[in-house]
């Protein structure tokens, strides 16, 4: 897999195109998988790994790759497969979701593709909710399935949920109770994740699923006479989504009058790639890297506060 990450600069040049690069990947059988290209920073065949005591069985070991110590999880096992074998026959996809820095073993890694994520669908309907898909596609007639790795390492080292002390102070949080926040993200866990923090503000919250699930909701808005930065306090959005993803409905926010407006944060694990020169190119207020609570709520006061003039 020498080279496979050679141009990830002029994938920056994706950005506010709706597009994405996905590098595919097999687990334990013929089913294809993808994950965003943005997330990987290296892959490799699997290194000598040392286990741990009293890990997740998820997690075969840890390698140390280029002077760090990384957590190498079977994804296989951790999306209720059996466990990967022949680990010398196996690739590492080294990878960074919410500033962590992890490998996923996998059985095979194929190619790159380039493409829309209008092609990117949200699971069929029927999956059932223990399912551990974000999204589906189809590539030259094979299905692709997209992993929901937010998912996978909320279940293997859960992250503190609870906003601490001091963060909200009492005069904020009397006031929330009349803020209202929309928030888009097509992971379930992500999203939950997102109501309780909020819930904690005391604001009022919208979940949807999607871009074009929330550009649509802010269009009928507009269209009934309302205005969407009078509705709610902030749009709090995803950046991976399927069919549209954050940077396009913050740029089709933007291209129209009557939403433009709207405070956007763009709230993603795109941590180790991303850069404020993306938000100002697509014309976002802020950016906040996943999931950071006593971050989040404080973005929040900050926007109640200026919203009240305090």
């Amino acid at each position: 897999m020498a080279g496979v990450m050679d141009s990830v600069n002029q994938r920056t040049q994706l950005v506010g195109q709706n597009r994405l690069e996905l590098l595919l990947f097999r687990l334990d059988g013929r089913q294809l998988y993808g994950i965003n290209v943005f997330k990987v920073k290296e892959v490799l065949q699997c290194p000598r790994l040392t286990v741990m005591p009293k890990a997740s069985p998820v997690v075969r070991g840890v390698a140390n790759i280029r002077g760090g110590t990384i957590p190498i999880l079977d994804l296989s096992l951790a999306t209720g497969r059996r466990s990967l074998d022949s680990l010398e026959n196996s690739f590492v996809i080294i990878t960074e979701y919410n500033t962590k820095v992890q490998g996923f073993l996998v059985r095979s890694v194929e190619r790159i593709v380039n493409m829309n994520w209008e092609e990117i669908l949200p699971p069929p309907k029927g999956t059932g909710r223990e399912h551990y898909l974000t999204a589906v596609t189809r590539l030259d007639q094979e299905l692709v399935e997209i992993i929901d790795v937010e998912k996978i390492l909320a279940e293997v080292a859960p992250t503190s949920e609870v906003v601490s002390d001091g963060v909200i102070d009492a005069e904020t949080q009397q006031k929330a109770g009349s803020k209202h926040v929309l928030i888009v993200d097509d992971s379930s866990v992500a999203r939950k994740q997102l109501i309780r923090c909020l819930q904690s503000v005391g604001v009022e919250v919208t979940a949807l699923n999607d871009g074009r699930q929330a550009l649509d909701y802010l269009r009928g808005l507009v269209e009934s006479g309302r205005k969407p930065e009078e509705e709610f306090l902030m749009l709090i959005s995803d950046i991976e989504m399927p069919e549209m993803d954050g940077y396009t409905l913050t740029a089709e926010i933007r291209h129209d009058p009557r939403m433009q407006n709207l405070h956007i944060l763009l709230h993603t694990s795109l941590s180790g790639v991303f850069n404020q020169a993306m938000v100002k190119k697509v014309g976002a207020d802020d950016f906040l890297a996943k999931f950071r609570p006593d971050e989040l709520a404080a973005r929040v006061v900050e926007r109640i506060k200026v919203t009240d003039g305090a």
